[in-house]
């Protein structure tokens, strides 16, 4: 009888591996070039590729209960909605032309677009230039409905998207007239714009710290971070590596990383004192990243490198890359974790890992 029961163990056994082989989750990585490359964290490798059926993914963020994949998907001036367990696409929504960011509150998809985007840093004509200012929107898209339900007019070239602590505002970096800009999540009114000029050209990532009391933005062509109090007043300039681009706070808030994207590095700054702790050598135009949910490493998608960087947080050093050959540029996991694209929502109810 001990023999018999020797192969249905060795079965059982194998099952319950198969059953636990994702228990750190999943990453996942918009392609420019290609569809969204699906990393699962246990392995640390690329486990398969999602075809969203839409050209130019960037943006990238994932539902609370982890149902549902959100990418904006630039050439096809759409996004797609995908389910996150099968994945297979579900639709696509018209969202407004070049949509860049993604950020998922509850129920909701806010799509930053630039309808006046060439590209080019600003110019001093540009800036005179009325016709070059083409407001830009967040499209706004119910996932319940599956539809764009309304509009948020922002600055030109929309950027970065954060929510405030309480929910109640949506804060938008505009790098074409170099404002942020403070509105109403429910209404879209305009209640605050902040002129970044006299610090840096360009704002890009914006992020609320964990503990709600603070921000922060990086300023591409200022070579910098701004730290804006819970009003919204600058009240430090931070120097970074060149182009500074994604941002995030770790989960206590104790550490800022910049992902300083002609600096090769990802850098890292405490959140007290805003002194830099550490430069940790990167790859070629790193734009964002993602802690793993365990907040063990750190996925950093290097789309001139065409792979993404794996950095150990406690050894604070490149680990590993995982080849990625179509030109990455945004990573969000599931579960959800702290990143310069998302973050975990407050009293979320956590579906399952795959």
């Amino acid at each position: 009888m001990v023999k018999k029961l020797k192969p249905l163990l060795l079965i059982l056994g194998l099952l319950s591996l198969n059953v636990s082989a994702a228990d750190r989750g999943y990453a996942y990585v918009t392609n420019q070039e290609g569809g969204v490359t699906v990393i699962n964290l246990d392995s640390m490798e690329a486990e398969s590729n999602i075809d969203i059926q839409a050209k130019s993914p960037r943006g990238i963020g994932v539902t609370a209960d982890g149902k549902l994949l959100i990418t904006a998907n630039k050439d096809s001036e759409n996004i797609a909605v995908i389910d996150r367990a099968t994945g297979q696409l579900i639709k696509h929504i018209p969202v407004g032309k070049n949509p860049e960011f993604v950020r998922v509150f509850k129920n909701f998809a806010f799509i930053s677009t630039e309808p006046s985007s060439t590209g080019a840093p600003p110019s001093a004509q540009a800036e005179d230039d009325d016709e070059e200012k083409i407001p830009a929107k967040i499209a706004v898209v119910d996932l319940k409905k599956g539809k764009k339900v309304r509009e948020i007019t922002g600055g030109p070239e929309t950027e970065g998207l954060e929510f405030s602590a309480d929910g109640k505002k949506l804060i938008v970096t505009n790098e074409a007239d170099n404002t942020i800009t403070v509105h109403n999540i429910n209404t879209g009114k305009l209640l605050k714009t902040i002129k970044t000029k006299e610090y840096g050209e360009r704002p890009r990532g914006i992020k609320v710290s964990p503990d709600g009391t603070f921000y922060v933005s990086t300023l591409e062509y200022g070579n910098k971070f701004i730290v804006l109090d819970k009003n919204f007043k600058v009240v430090k300039e931070v120097p970074t590596g060149q182009a500074p681009y994604g941002i995030s706070f770790d989960r206590k808030g104790e550490r800022i990383f910049v992902a300083s994207s002609k600096e090769k590095a990802l850098q890292v700054f405490d959140a007290k004192t805003f002194e830099k702790v550490k430069d940790i050598t990167t790859g070629n135009r790193c734009w964002h990243f993602s802690f793993t949910p365990d907040d063990k490493e750190i996925l950093l998608a290097c789309g001139k490198s065409n792979a993404v960087m794996v950095i150990d947080v406690e050894k604070g050093e490149k680990t590993a890359e995982i080849a990625d050959k179509e030109l990455p540029w945004g990573v969000v996991t599931y579960p959800k974790s702290f990143g310069s694209l998302d973050k975990p929502e407050a009293n979320a109810k956590p579906g399952s890992k795959k």
